[in-house]
C-alpha cells in the first residue's frame, strides 16, 4: 500500500518523481478560464506566473479528472509536474469556500493511478484543514489500488514492479500537511484505516469464485476478527439447519460449497448505541434453476459485495475505536443449479418462522438477507442497515454509479442518504410503495419472493421489510449498480470491485458514536 507522509517542504526542493498540482475552471470574473489552485503557488511562480497559460496551450481545461503532464521548471528536484483537474473553482461570492472534498479525492485518485511505477510523488493540492488532508489521503490510497495477483509473476506483496504492469505509487507526500498537527495526523490515520479495509473489500470482490467460497470467506473474516479484537461466530450448514435458517440453506443447497452465516461483533465499553449491518454474500450467482442467460454470469463473483462492505466497515470501526457497538452479519452462500437446488415452486420456512414461496431462484439475495435480518433483529439494535447487490431494476433506475436507499423511517433514510453524499458515494432515496406489497401474495405461503416486474427494486425492499423486527429502524442499500465497475477506471474508482457502501457504513457508525444520528 502507498505510504503517506505529511510535509511542509516547498515543492521546488522536494526530491520526488513528480509534483501533483490542481487546476480548475475559473469562477466569477474568471469564469471558464483555467486557474491554478492553491497549493501550487511555488510551481506557478517558477513558470513566471504563466503556468495556467502553458497548461491551456497543452489543452488543459481544469475539468474534473483531466490530467496533464509537463516537464518541471528549472531548479526543481522533481522532473515532472502533473496537473489534475478539480472541476469548477469555488464560488467567488464566498471567499472562504474551499474545494469540495470529493473533488480533492477524485483528483488525488486520478494522479495516483497515473503515477503507478513511481517511487514518490508530492501532492501540492489545496489544503485548508484536516478535512482536505483526509480527502487527499483517501484519494491517493484508493486511486493507487491494483489487483493483479492472478497474473503471471503478479505484483509482489512488497510492492515490487511486476512483469505484467507497474507497481502502485510507493510513497505520497501531502504538502501543506503538518506532521505535528494532531488533526492532520488523525485525518491520515483515519484515511489509512478506512481505505485499507475498503481495498480489502475490493480484493474479495475481485477474487475468482473458485477461491472465495462461503467457507473461505468465513475464514478470512475469522482471521481479521482475531487480529482486531472482534468477536466472531460462524454457523456452518449443520448449525444453520439446526437453527432453522431456511433461506440461507435453501439458496446454498445446490452447491457443493456449503453456506455460512458469519456474525462479527465489535463492542466499545463506552458505547450507548448499537448498529447492525447485514450483507448479502452470494459468492457466485448462477441464478440457480432459474439460470441466468449467457452474458449475465461473467461478473457474478461480485454478488457478495454487500457482505464485503459490511465486513470492511466492522473492521474499520474497530480500527478507529469508535464508541458504538457494531455487529456485522455476513449471509454467505453460492447459488448453483443441481439436483439438490431449490426449485421454483418450493416453499422455504425462514428463520423468522415465515414461509416463502420461491417463484424465481435468481431472486436469492433477499432470501439469505431475510434470515440474517431476523437474526440481527433479535438483538434489538438501534438500527439495522443491509447492503446488497440485489436487483437489476435498481441499475435501470439509477444507473451504474448510484445506489438506492430505502427505509422504514423517512428521517433515517434521509440520514443515510446524507452520510453517503458526505463521503462521496452517490446515493438516492427510494420509496417503499405499499401497493406493491400485494404482488407478493402467495396462495401457499406467507409471501412469495417475487412481485410485480415494474418497480422490482422497490418490491425487493418491501420483501426485506417483512423480516425486520417490529419497531426497529431499518435501511436497505441496493448497490447493484456501483458495486462492480465494468468500464474504465475513473477518479479513485478502479475497474472491477469498488468497495461501494463501505465509507457510508463507516460514516454512519461515526455519526452514531458522536450522537448525531438520532
Amino acid at each position: 500500500m502507498t505510504a503517506l507522509t505529511l510535509s511542509t517542504a516547498a515543492a521546488p526542493g522536494l526530491r520526488a518523481d513528480a509534483i501533483v498540482i490542481g487546476v480548475a475552471k475559473g469562477a466569477g470574473p474568471r469564469s471558464g478560464d483555467l486557474v491554478v489552485a492553491p497549493g501550487a503557488e511555488a510551481v506557478d511562480k517558477a513558470y513566471d506566473g504563466k503556468l495556467a497559460g502553458v497548461l491551456e496551450t497543452l489543452g488543459a481545461s481544469g475539468a474534473e479528472g483531466e490530467l496533464t503532464k509537463l516537464p518541471a521548471p528549472a531548479g526543481f528536484k522533481a522532473p515532472l509536474v502533473v496537473a489534475v483537474g478539480l472541476g469548477a473553482e469555488p464560488g467567488a461570492k464566498d471567499a472562504d469556500a474551499g474545494y469540495d472534498a470529493e473533488a480533492l479525492r477524485k483528483a488525488a485518485g486520478v494522479a495516483a493511478r497515473a503515477l503507478a511505477g513511481s517511487k514518490k510523488a508530492a501532492f501540492a493540492l489545496p489544503v485548508d484543514g484536516a478535512g482536505a488532508i483526509g480527502a487527499i489521503a483517501e484519494g491517493v490510497l484508493l486511486g493507487a489500488y491494483s489487483f493483479d495477483v492472478y497474473k503471471e509473476n503478479g505484483q509482489a506483496k512488497n510492492g515490487a514492479r511486476s512483469k505484467n504492469g507497474k507497481a502502485p505509487l510507493a510513497e505520497a507526500a501531502l504538502l501543506g500537511g503538518k506532521p505535528r498537527d494532531a488533526a492532520h495526523k488523525g485525518a491520515v490515520a483515519r484515511a489509512v484505516a478506512v481505505t485499507e479495509e475498503l481495498n480489502r473489500a475490493r480484493d474479495l470482490i475481485n477474487t475468482p469464485p473458485n477461491d472465495l467460497t462461503p467457507a473461505i470467506f468465513a475464514g478470512i473474516a475469522q482471521a481479521a476478527a482475531k487480529e482486531h479484537g472482534i468477536k466472531v461466530q460462524v454457523l456452518d450448514d449443520k448449525a444453520l439447519a439446526k437453527g432453522g435458517y431456511g433461506g440461507i440453506l435453501g439458496v446454498g443447497g445446490g452447491s457443493a460449497a456449503t453456506p455460512r452465516l458469519v456474525k462479527l461483533s465489535y463492542t466499545h465499553p463506552k458505547a450507548e448505541k448499537h448498529l447492525a449491518y447485514v450483507g448479502k454474500g452470494i459468492t457466485y450467482d448462477s441464478g440457480g434453476i432459474s439460470l441466468k442467460p449467457a452474458g449475465h454470469n461473467e461478473t457474478m463473483k461480485c454478488d457478495m459485495s454487500g457482505a464485503a462492505a459490511v465486513f470492511a466497515a466492522v473492521v474499520a470501526a474497530a480500527r478507529l475505536g469508535l464508541e458504538v457497538n457494531v455487529t456485522g452479519w455476513l449471509a454467505l452462500a453460492e447459488n448453483m443449479p443441481s439436483g439438490s437446488a431449490v426449485r421454483p415452486g418450493d416453499v422455504l420456512r425462514m428463520y423468522s418462522g415465515k414461509t416463502v414461496e420461491v417463484l424465481n431462484t435468481d431472486a436469492e439475495g433477499r432470501l439469505v438477507l431475510a434470515d440474517a435480518l431476523w437474526a440481527a433483529s433479535l438483538e434489538n439494535p438501534d438500527a439495522i442497515v443491509d447492503v446488497a447487490t440485489l436487483t437489476g431494476a435498481m441499475m435501470l433506475a439509477l444507473g451504474s454509479r448510484t445506489f438506492g436507499v430505502m427505509a422504514n423511517d423517512d428521517a433515517f433514510r434521509s440520514a443515510v442518504h446524507e452520510a453517503a453524499e458526505e463521503v462521496g458515494e452517490p446515493a438516492w432515496p427510494m420509496p417503499l410503495p405499499e401497493h406493491l406489497r400485494k404482488g407478493m401474495e402467495s396462495q401457499v405461503a406467507d409471501i412469495a419472493n417475487m412481485g410485480e416486474r415494474m418497480g422490482g427494486g422497490l418490491v425487493a425492499g418491501l420483501f426485506l421489510r417483512e423480516f425486520v423486527g417490529e419497531d426497529i429502524t431499518w435501511a436497505h442499500l441496493d448497490i447493484a449498480g456501483p458495486a462492480f465497475n465494468e468500464g474504465g477506471p475513473f477518479g479513485y474508482t478502479p475497474k472491477g470491485g469498488t468497495g461501494s457502501a463501505v465509507r457510508t457504513l463507516v460514516r454512519l457508525a461515526e455519526l452514531t458514536a458522536a450522537g448525531d444520528l438520532g
